[in-house]
């Protein structure tokens, strides 16, 4: 896993930045309803979506937390007083807190689905009985979008996909959260040059490719036979998943 705090401060020009941000905050707010009055966004990173979840919702009270240090300081940056250092494992919150539970681009970072189970169940638990929680889901899966980047690391190792759209609704049925609607979005400036791609291996981004070792270096040396090596492939495509917590037993 990558250092976020290293990381904080270049991760949204790395990411997309605003366009993406804008592109995710729309589709979440689809699927949360227009009265919402409490929303936690779990794993909130530099607090980039959560904003404009905000700022979209003038009366939604809107919280943010995050387990790194880094990412939540540049959090509450953008939200002062509504962002807590927290584990999204342990939330720091009372039963049946929260209208809407949201997590972008969260599940997919833990190695042992016993993690993103925890997280799911704790999403459940602060969730209010009629509330809604809404996840991404297959994220490693968005970024494979035909190129001739993805044919040539087609045939690298990968681990199974913690964030895997069956797993994580088989997580949420297992704390009687029911499917309440799914949506798409782009990942606007997240369309992969090789140029960048190579870069990338050789930073560790890709999870079982670590950087220096000699599988590593051959997908590298591919990548940068690649023609265009500046030109951006497609941008990915996000998934979204929504879940409905019932009002009874």
């Amino acid at each position: 896993m990558l250092d976020y705090d290293k990381e904080a401060d270049a991760y949204d020009a790395t990411r997309g930045g605003e366009p993406r941000a804008a592109a995710a905050a729309d589709a979440v707010l689809g699927l949360i309803p227009e009265a919402t009055d409490r929303l936690l966004d779990v794993g909130c990173g530099t607090g980039i979506v959560t904003r404009r979840l905000a700022a979209a919702r003038p009366a939604t009270r809107v919280t943010g937390v995050d387990l790194t240090y880094g990412m939540a300081r540049m959090a509450a940056r953008r939200l002062p007083g509504s962002v807590l250092l927290a584990d999204s494992r342990r939330l720091p919150f009372r039963d049946g807190t929260f209208d809407a539970v949201t997590s972008v681009w969260l599940l997919h970072l833990f190695d042992e689905p016993e993690d993103v189970r925890a997280v799911v169940a704790e999403c459940a638990r602060v969730l209010k009985p009629g509330g809604v929680y809404v996840t991404t889901v297959d994220k490693a899966a968005a970024h494979d979008v035909g190129s001739d980047i993805d044919a040539v690391l087609a045939p690298r190792p990968r681990r199974p996909a913690p964030d895997a759209a069956p797993l994580v609704e088989s997580y949420a049925a297992a704390h009687r959260l029911h499917p309440a609607g799914q949506a798409r979005f782009p990942g606007r400036g997240q369309g992969r040059s090789p140029r960048r791609t190579a870069a990338d291996l050789r930073r560790g981004w890709f999870t079982q490719l670590p950087p220096g070792d000699p599988l590593t270096e051959r997908f590298v040396a591919r990548i940068q036979a690649l023609p265009d090596q500046e030109r951006p492939r497609a941008d990915p495509e996000f998934g979204l998943r929504a879940f409905r917590k019932p009002t009874a037993d």
